[in-house]
């Protein structure tokens, strides 16, 4: 069920009972200062396990330094990514080797929406 939106200068958090949807915006470098404050957000919201899903329909640039400290955050059981654009999917491979909870890769939104709910379900 959804529950609430959250816009901030860089992306659009869409709230959901066990799961996040982002969508950063077109150009973006998504660094420290745009991570803290996607946690700060995030962890304000939940008190439980949930699930981020990335729904990369712009193209942006994520710098992997950034989730060392996502993995740190407490009731954050995974992370998908969402896209059907190549460049997407071999930079989110790479992605994947800093993070150090679930992570995989999805082209529909409800596949990632479907590997979240179960995610969740046996946590």
């Amino acid at each position: 069920m959804h529950e609430t939106d959250v816009k901030l200068k860089f992306c659009t958090l869409s709230f959901y009972d066990k799961y996040v949807i982002a969508k950063i915006n077109e150009g973006v470098h998504l660094d420290h200062q745009h991570n803290e404050a996607l946690i700060k957000v995030i962890e304000d919201h939940y008190s439980k396990p949930f699930v981020y899903i990335t729904h990369r329909i712009n193209s942006y640039s994520v710098d992997p330094n950034v989730y060392p400290r996502a993995t740190k955050v407490e009731f954050l059981k995974g992370f998908a990514v969402v896209s059907n654009k190549y460049q997407a999917k071999i930079n989110a491979q790479i992605e994947q080797l800093f993070f150090g909870k679930p992570f995989e890769i999805f082209s529909e939104l409800e596949d990632a929406i479907d590997w979240a709910e179960n995610l969740i379900k046996k946590s």
